[in-house]
Parts: structure tokens; sequence; C-alpha cells
């Protein structure tokens, strides 16, 4: 299991002249449309508690106004929570002086945002080492430090450019090569890929995926896409009107929605590009079948075995057989059927 990185407890956040007033209200029934109408104040989270683990992609997501993003801008204190408790590396972040806060901004989480929030007025390798600067680093070492992570995500050549000479893709590079300069352990991504178009959206979600298998930094990251948030996620939080209905894995997510409106964030997924061999209890291997690593999606499966002179998938983790499984369970799995009495397959 990864070290806990974040913990957040209990926090609620009322927006309002008095948020604090009307705590107990909220804790004793009163939802959102009635705080507003009868108070005159908004409910923004209510009960949030997330574990947040190590070197892992949290996903937060919701609907607009599900408070996804009211929740991320707590972790570094965008936002002052109404009540609750924030723990990083077992220090409190709401008890954070001034300072100890400017410098937990500047050297422990960094921020990538939606719409870019890029300098207009500067290049890209000066946005790039605006971070740094903030940290003290001597210019020349910060130049160098931009110029490695803008050659990672593709913009060598364009460290000269000003932000309106790029692309809505190319700007969010900048974004995400100015976050990951500053060597933070932590990276807050607020809706960070959702203004640009679909393509370019997959690419940017690529490079993430990418750069995160080799640094393994902490990540929260805020969308209303579930598939967004079932391609990068290694944990999935789903926020309604302030409250968190469900977390999980990707695959929890799919297989077991808490409610309805869960499931109608998962009923047009395709499940065969979420589950994975290791979703399915295995019989014992009956024939000779391709041996497949059970993190393999169902999809890829399918396509490997339909590719094969095979009768079946012998399931493998970490190089030991788990089981087996065939063609019809893959189908059963993808396409929602349980499987009746005698079929091999079940969900877990």
């Amino acid at each position: 299991m990864p070290d806990l990185k974040i913990k957040i407890s209990d926090l609620y956040k009322i927006f309002g002249s008095n948020g604090a007033a009307h705590i107990d209200k909220v804790r004793n029934g009163v939802g959102k449309t009635e705080l507003l109408e009868k108070h005159g104040h908004v409910l923004g989270l209510q009960n949030i508690n997330i574990d947040i683990f190590a070197g892992r992609i949290q996903v937060i997501m919701g609907l607009s106004g599900s408070g996804k993003s009211t929740l991320i801008r707590h972790i570094n204190r965008l936002i002052e929570p109404t009540t609750g408790q924030i723990m990083i590396d077992g220090k409190d972040v709401l008890s954070m002086s001034a300072s100890e806060l400017l410098h937990f901004r500047r050297f422990d989480a960094s921020m990538v945002f939606q719409k870019f929030a890029l300098l207009p007025h500067r290049t890209v390798l000066a946005n790039t080492t605006y971070g740094l600067s903030m940290q003290g680093i001597e210019q020349s070492e910060a130049e160098k430090r931009a110029s490695h992570w803008l050659e990672r995500v593709g913009l060598a050549g364009f460290e000269d450019r000003f932000p309106a000479q790029l692309s809505g893709g190319m700007q969010q590079r900048v974004g995400l090569a100015r976050a990951l300069a500053t060597d933070a352990d932590i990276l807050l991504m607020d809706e960070a890929f959702s203004a640009l178009d679909p393509l370019i959206r997959a690419d940017m979600q690529g490079i993430l995926l990418d750069l995160q298998s080799e640094l393994h930094k902490t990540i929260v990251f805020i969308t209303h896409d579930l598939d967004e948030a079932l391609r990068i996620g290694d944990d999935i939080a789903i926020l309604r009107d302030g409250n968190l209905v469900q977390q999980g894995s990707s695959q929890d997510i799919v297989l077991n929605p808490a409610d309805d409106y869960v499931a109608d964030f998962t009923k047009d997924i395709n499940r065969a590009r979420v589950l994975t061999l290791g979703t399915l209890s295995h019989q014992e291997p009956s024939v000779d079948g391709i041996a497949l690593d059970s993190a393999l999606t169902l999809e890829q499966a399918m396509n490997d075995l339909a590719a094969s002179e095979k009768e079946a998938i012998t399931v493998t983790k970490d190089g030991q057989m788990i089981g087996q499984v065939t063609m019809r369970d893959m189908i059963y799995a993808a396409s929602r059927v349980k499987a009746g009495d005698g079929d091999t397959v079940t969900y877990r």
C-alpha cells in the first residue's frame, strides 16, 4: 500500500457572511437548496473524507456545481474551509502560518489551471521559469530546468514564442511544464484539459500518463468527464451537490455504482476499455491458453485472444498464474450480463 500523502477529514465549506453559524443545520439535514433559500448561504462541501496516496492520480469528478473545484482549492488554501482538517505528510495545512503556507505553495504543491493562466507578456521560457523564480532559483539554472521540461512536453524550439502565438494545447503544455519544473511532490490540476479539443485533450492525457509513469507525483485531477477520469485515474471520487457519493478504483465505479447518479455517469461507458482481466474471478486452467497479465484491459485481451490460436487466456500477475478466462467470460463482463448457473465469470 502506498504511503498516505493527503488526508481530508470532515471538510465543510459554506459560502456566505457567517458560514460557521450554519454548520449544525447542515449536519442535521439542511440541504443545499434550503440553505440558500432560507438562510442565504451556499453549501459548497459537506463532510468530505478522502485519503489520497503518494504517487497516485486521484481524480475528483462531478457535474458543474458539485464542489470539485472548490475541493481542490482547499488543498493549497486558495479557499479557506468552514471547518475540517487537511493533513499533508502528517502536517495540518490549515494550521500553517502565512510564511509556511507560502513555502508550501512554492515548493510542495504546483497547480495547473483550466484557462492556462500564462502571463501574456512573457515568453514561453519566461512563463516556465516563473515558479522557479518564486523559489529563488538563479536565472541560469531556472532556464536550464525550464528548457528540460519544455522539451519533455514537446515544446523544444518554442522557448521564445509568446502565449498568443501558441495553440490551446501548446499553451497547456507550457502550464504543465511550469508546474513540473518546480519539482513539487503534489500536482493540482483543475480541469486542466477541459478547454481543449478532443484530440488535443487525448494527447495531453497521454503526455501526463507517460510523465507520471516516470515521476510518480501525487496528482489531484479535477474533471467532469468520466472517460477522462477512467483513463487517467488510479482512484476516483465522485461529488454531487458538495457531497462525496462514491470513491474507489475505476473498476469499482463501473461495476458497482453507488446510486442512480453514478450509474448515469457509467451507463454509456465501453466497459471493455475499463475492466481488466484481474476483475474476473478465474477458473482453474483446463486448456492451453495464451498468457496475459491481469492488468490488461478486456478490449486488449479479446483482441489478443482472437489473434491467437488459443481457446482461453491464462491470466498472470507478477509472473504467477492466477487462473483462466475465456472469450465468453469477457463478453459477459463487457456487456454487463451477469453469468447464470454453471458459468465461470463473476465480478470482484
